[in-house]
């Protein structure tokens, strides 16, 4: 499956963004997804999961309460929406797809992996 990533940008502190990650090759309708991200420096971190069904997700407690992830299985296409930002959550994003339940928040646990998108928080 490939994965396209896209809808990042610059944003002030407090802003929304909606991230999109369409699928093509394979149908996401039996694929678990997620987003990373990627600060400057840092290592490629978890920040949010949903399951092949759509019936259970879970996501890092630094966004809890703030993003949501949601799957169009119709549209082959995953979405994080992003509310409340804070300069802290700047990073480059990336999607991930791994067939079957939830393979959990380690990085190397997923399977597929989208180019990444760059959201920038500015305070």
């Amino acid at each position: 499956v490939q994965l396209q990533a896209s809808g990042g940008g610059l944003v002030e502190a407090g802003g929304s963004l909606r991230l999109s990650c369409a699928a093509s090759g394979r149908t996401l309708s039996s694929y678990s997804m997620g987003w990373f991200r990627q600060a400057p420096g840092k290592e490629r971190a978890f920040v949010v999961a949903i399951s092949w069904s759509g019936g259970s997700a879970y996501s890092a407690d630094s966004v809890k309460g703030r993003f949501t992830i949601s799957k169009d299985n119709a549209k082959n296409t995953v979405y994080l929406q992003m509310n409340s930002l804070k300069p802290e959550d700047t990073a480059v994003y990336y999607c991930a797809a791994d067939p079957g339940p939830l393979p959990g928040t380690r990085v190397a646990a997923w399977r597929y992996w989208g180019q990444g998108t760059q959201v920038t928080v500015s305070s």
